[in-house]
């Protein structure tokens, strides 16, 4: 018996670590999604406003992943491949936007974005730092971790794309990179939803 409260104990303990560090990422991605998306309209790049969908899409995943740390496998199981479907539907609105400036061309502000994807990078970075104990823990956390590990990668092409705008004075390498941060989103989407079916058939 008193090796079944032990397990139980540490359990429990383990849940209320993920519950404290879902709560701290959660308030960081959804302050950031307002700053960043504001940093979008204003300095007019769809790569940064793919980098803010993303931090509200991953808000969203922080929120349903704090409702699933005490549930069982099925239901994480279940949380999870709806942010798998969470994740593709922001690509499909990071798409929408590169057509939309391909039809409405306009040269971004290659500073707004420099600063904002470098803001965007330490607040992602201090998320990957906090959830990395996690990433073997469930199907939950493994795939909260596979969100905040994307957008180190969104940040880093954001940034980049801001130098090459710099250099060419053309808007084109936004548009690159946010079809390059598209492809990453539906990867990432893929992943975590056949990671959930597979929880789920087991």
């Amino acid at each position: 018996m008193a090796g079944c409260c032990d397990n139980h104990c540490t359990l429990d303990r383990m849940r209320e670590r993920q519950r404290g560090t879902l709560q701290i990422v959660l308030a960081i991605n959804a302050a950031m999604f307002f700053v960043i998306a504001g940093a979008a309209v204003y300095g007019k790049s769809t790569s940064l406003l793919a980098d803010s969908l993303d931090n509200l899409g991953d808000a969203l995943t922080y929120g349903l992943s704090l409702y699933a740390v005490t549930k069982d496998t099925n239901v994480k199981a279940k949380v999870a491949l709806f942010k798998g479907v969470l994740i593709g539907l922001a690509s499909v609105t990071v798409i929408a936007q590169i057509v939309y400036k391909l039809l409405v061309p306009a040269l971004p502000i290659f500073e707004v974005m420099g600063i904002f994807s470098l803001l965007g990078l330490f607040a992602n970075g201090l998320c990957l730092f906090l959830l990395w104990r996690h990433r073997h823990e469930d199907v939950n956390m493994s795939s909260v971790w596979e969100c905040s590990r994307n957008d180190i990668a969104s940040n880093l092409s954001v940034f980049i794309a801001a130098g090459a705008v710099w250099l060419t004075d053309n808007g084109w390498p936004d548009i690159v990179v946010a079809i390059g941060l598209v492809l990453l989103l539906m990867r990432s989407a893929v992943r975590v939803i056949s990671t959930a079916r597979k929880e789920l058939r087991q």
